[in-house]
């Protein structure tokens, strides 16, 4: 027998800290999913706190206004007139009765996840698994979930009529939903196993899992694979938004039990993924109460199971009860350059807007780096509140400032000319210098005027560097590393070039003018601060070059293993010796979206005093 659930996937966008206002988004999007129809909605991870909260956790304060929250949420459902729908969101935690000792989170909190219906906070749990790679560090924030809260949901529509004889919260027209919690689908055992033993019919999880490129592919084999597992269809609502370096880009995903996609959310949008499922019903032999469980991974884990009560009717049904929602809808994908594109502007929307900035500011030289920040910063944001600073010297070339007022005009941003000759002029009459360091001296002059005109105007400084130069040292300290927000840090030359001739395209498939400057894209780079200069005076080519730091940044291969990969040893030594000196820049240099595998940041913690040298190849 089955019993068929329309489910809500709320891909929505919250901000760490704001409890408040968060707590408001899963009013607002349990109201849209009721208008729906919907019995259940799922909110992700931590979503009344934000994700990740870091060292937030550790503070009693937090967790106490977090957990009053969410008591408060499920009682302003109630009052909206929504307490009978069941809505699972994610919140933090703490669990109770536990001793300090060393080793243990202080207050030992909880990556948790509550069911709330009917004004009240029915069952709550929280993430077993604890990732402890990348850009996570949750041992050091959680203690681990032991319990796997299996809530048996009754669906009939609202307005409907009990089936005959059935009893209030019986397993006619029920079916056993099942709480995971993100990292328990990414690790074997655990919550994933025990959903199949307490023979759920659904599985829903709340995710805050960070974009990288090319991770939608391997997030539908893991959905797929694990509700295979678990012999449920899944549920997986990922957040969707920028916080600092993580972009979250949403894709929520629903398989059947035999790994079958059956609807799947956009990339890099809010949205409420609603669909129809099949169900098996609800096993009327098997009743609420707790249940001990192997975990198949060391552990033993509760299965704890509640009825909820038969959904009351609603005064008047909502204006889309009965109707088909967009159930079954799976979104395009979008191309491998565009996911990189738009995770980018994500990261900056969510930065700028997050942390109140009104405006942005940068550099603009006419290459092909600050080109693609503007281009992002003005699809964030809206070409109004971005502005750019041409600041020419004795150096640059007539094309580099006839290619910057080309990209300003064509997108319309605010620009402003400051030559910086005779600022040049002024240090070098006072200071004797020459060769890099004069060349430095342009790029901190520069900087200095940037910021200026941050602290005098308002704007959110954005950096132009890339993740080639970067991870070379290929920037000046307290120059072009200065600002507040990093756009393109993690984008390889190479990448930025791709994105750059995308962006273009896009436009003209759209009918609209590219934002770049051709010149900009296809002229040799240059920093212009000696005459002449090109990139490849002091790099090896971006293609050559950015293989090996694929290799040895990312993918942390050593010297041996770079030669035994193909890439040629002198030159695995130079870039070595570049990247590895360069660790105290990086360290000075400002956050920026995470699109790759390992960037420069959270993924990557390297000593700056640091003795060790790779063996030459």
């Amino acid at each position: 027998m089955t019993t068929r659930l329309r489910i809500a996937l709320a891909q929505t966008n919250s901000t760490v800290g704001d409890l408040e206002g968060n707590a408001a988004r899963v009013a607002e999007w349990t109201l849209r999913a009721a208008e729906q129809g919907a019995a259940l909605v799922v909110f992700p991870e931590m979503m009344l706190t934000g994700y990740p909260v870091e060292d937030l956790a550790l503070r009693t304060s937090f967790v106490d206004a977090s957990i009053a929250t969410l008591a408060a949420t499920a009682r302003r459902l109630a009052d909206d007139g929504l307490g009978g729908i069941a809505v699972v969101t994610g919140y933090l935690g703490r669990q109770t009765g536990v001793r300090p000792r060393v080793g243990l989170p202080a207050g030992a909190p909880l990556d948790g996840a509550a069911l709330l219906h009917g004004g009240q906070v029915v069952i709550t749990t929280a993430k077993h698994h604890l990732p402890n790679y990348g850009v996570f560090d949750e041992y050091r924030y959680f203690v681990p979930g032991n319990r796997l809260p299996v809530f048996r949901l009754p669906c009939a529509p609202p307005g409907a009529a009990a089936p005959p004889g059935a009893e209030p919260g019986s397993a006619d027209g029920a079916v056993d939903v099942a709480i995971a919690v993100c990292e328990d689908l990414w690790q074997d055992g655990g919550p994933v196993a025990v959903a199949r033993q307490a023979g759920a019919a659904l599985l829903v999880v709340p995710n805050a899992s960070p974009f990288e490129r090319g991770k939608d592919e391997a997030r539908l084999e893991l959905c797929a694979r694990r509700a295979r597992e678990a012999g449920a269809t899944l549920a997986y609502v990922n957040m969707m938004g920028g916080q600092d370096e993580l972009v979250f880009d949403g894709d929520s995903i629903i398989v059947d039990a035999a790994g079958q996609l059956l609807a799947r959310g956009p990339q890099f949008e809010e949205t409420l993924l609603v669909a129809d499922l099949e169900l098996p019903s609800a096993d009327p032999a098997v009743g609420p109460g707790e249940t001990p469980a192997d975990a198949h991974d060391g552990t033993t884990i509760t299965i704890d199971r509640v009825t909820l009560p038969a959904r009351p009717a609603p005064a008047a049904a909502p204006a889309a009860a009965g109707s088909r929602p967009e159930a079954g809808v799976i979104w395009p994908r979008l191309s491998d350059t565009a996911e990189i594109y738009a995770a980018l502007v994500t990261g900056v929307r969510d930065y700028v807007h997050k942390n109140g900035f009104g405006s942005v500011i940068l550099g603009l030289s006419g290459g092909i780096d600050s080109a693609l920040t503007a281009t992002i910063a003005a699809d964030a944001l809206g070409p109004d509140l971005v502005h750019v600073v041409l600041m020419p010297s004795r150096h640059s070339s007539g094309h580099s400032v006839a290619d910057a007022e080309d990209l300003a005009k064509r997108q319309g941003l605010h620009a402003r000319t400051v030559p910086i000759s005779r600022m040049v002029d002024a240090f070098e009459a006072e200071l004797d210098v020459s060769g890099l360091a004069a060349e430095n001296l342009q790029a901190r002059i520069r900087g200095t005027i940037l910021m200026t005109l941050s602290n005098s105007e308002g704007h959110l400084v954005l950096t132009t560097g890339n993740k080639s130069e970067i991870a070379t040292g290929y920037s000046t300290l307290y120059g072009d590393s200065a600002g507040g927000f990093a756009p393109i840090k993690d984008v390889l030359k190479t990448v930025v070039w791709e994105l750059a001739r995308w962006r273009n395209e896009h436009a003209v498939t759209r009918g609209e003018t590219p934002p770049i400057p051709e010149n900009s894209i296809t002229k040799p780079p240059s920093a212009e601060l000696a005459p002449g200069q090109l990139d490849s005076d002091s790099l090896p080519d971006y293609a050559v070059l950015d293989a090996v730091l694929d290799d040895y940044v990312e993918k942390d291969m050593g010297a041996a293993a770079l030669v035994a990969a193909g890439h040629d040893p002198a030159l695995v030594d130079r870039v070595i010796h570049l990247v590895d000196r360069a660790e105290y820049k990086r360290r000075q240099y400002p956050p920026g979206p995470k699109i790759s595998l390992r960037n420069f940041g959270r993924d990557r913690r390297l000593p700056i005093t640091n003795a060790w040298r790779e063996p030459r190849p």
